[in-house]
């Protein structure tokens, strides 16, 4: 897939319930799976698998009286009111979404590429692939 077919992809994402449903570009910059404290509290889980997209590439399609906004309107996690179901979080002053990539209906052609804050990792939790791993952000 060269890389104007794949900007012009579209993947479709949604809440466990249905009642948010969004639209994202298949042109995410970066992927990952970040296992800082506040990651694995947001997911419930070990870590957040994520990809990293403009703002602007990422349209609700449905459901937007039914999002609950946890943060600030450039910096915070957005969820369904109805479910509770993790989308994404608005982060790097509003300019970028990170997409829970659990949330993604269509697959993504990107994958992560490593993981992050692995410092802080949950201690019961084991790394058992070859992914680079960072302390905290990746260099």
């Amino acid at each position: 897939m060269t890389a104007s077919e794949k900007s012009n992809r579209m993947l479709t994402g949604k809440c466990r319930c249905g009642a948010v449903r969004y639209e994202v570009s298949d042109a995410f910059l970066y992927a990952a799976n970040c296992h800082c404290s506040e990651c694995r509290a947001a997911t419930g889980s070990a870590f957040k698998a994520f990809a990293g997209i403009e703002r602007e590439k990422l349209t609700i399609t449905q459901g937007v009286d039914d999002l609950a906004v946890f943060g600030e309107e450039t910096l915070n996690d957005t969820r369904c009111r109805a479910c509770g179901s993790f989308l994404f979080s608005v982060v790097r002053g509003g300019a970028f979404v990170h997409v829970a990539m659990g949330s993604l209906v269509d697959a993504p052609t990107v994958r992560p590429t490593a993981h992050i804050f692995v410092g802080s990792k949950a201690p019961w939790f084991e790394i058992s692939d070859d992914l680079p791993q960072f302390d905290e952000y990746a260099v």
